[in-house]
């Protein structure tokens, strides 16, 4: 399962909805596949604080998902990490949403009265985000993580929401024991540098709005 695709499942409520007001999904979904590229060596990352991302290999990678992100990313070769992460067009949800129905997860009920209800995706089948929660809580209390885990807290981390999205996982810990967690995970070092680079470009992402909002009222 394709990382964007868990980390839909974890930032959607069973009733289809947002599971944490405020959550910036696409960013969140672009960056989960931006880091699956790069751990498969799709994509490189140059160096710097914000790097430039490089493609390297834009061979079909059997994930609709993932071939969407590959595609743009292509476009914009070069472009720097935060650049892609706010990209709208680069934004995987609908194909991570088709995925998703397609293996009978989740099921889509359309927007409704002109758009003013939007569009939900209640839980059909709560298994997958189980088996997600079930690595995710091993893993905070000190196992190993895959590199999938690794991004997935990350960018939960990077969104500020880990601790409300894995509140049962976290069996008790402070927002900032979370956080401490999820910053102190090892992983290979070229994938660790991709991760830290990834949760840089999502609190870019998410502070640089707000500061620009304050500063015009």
């Amino acid at each position: 399962m394709d990382t964007a695709v868990e980390v839909f499942l974890l930032l959607t409520s069973d009733e289809g909805g947002p599971a944490s007001w405020g959550t910036q999904t696409g960013w969140a979904l672009s960056a989960a596949s931006i880091a699956d590229l790069l751990i498969e060596g799709r994509l490189v990352l140059e160096d710097g604080k914000d790097p430039r991302v490089r493609v390297v290999d834009t061979t079909p990678t059997g994930s609709a998902v993932l071939d969407r992100v590959m595609v743009r990313a292509a476009e914009k070769n070069g472009a720097r990490l935060s650049t892609l992460v706010q990209d709208r067009k680069l934004n995987p949800e609908d194909e991570v949403v088709q995925a998703l129905k397609a293996g009978g997860v989740v099921d889509v009920v359309p927007r409704r009265m002109l758009g003013l209800v939007p569009e939900k995706r209640p839980t059909l089948d709560p298994q997958p985000e189980r088996e997600i929660r079930d690595r995710l809580r091993v893993v905070l209390a000190g196992g190993r993580p895959a590199p999938t885990d690794a991004t997935i807290l990350a960018i939960l981390q990077g969104l500020g929401v880990a601790k409300k999205v894995l509140a049962a996982e976290s069996m008790g810990m402070s927002s900032r024991g979370v956080q401490e967690a999820a910053s102190e995970i090892a992983v290979g070092s070229a994938i660790k540098r991709a991760i830290d680079s990834m949760n840089a470009a999502i609190l870019t992402a998410v502070i640089v709005p707000i500061v620009v909002s304050g500063g015009s009222s």
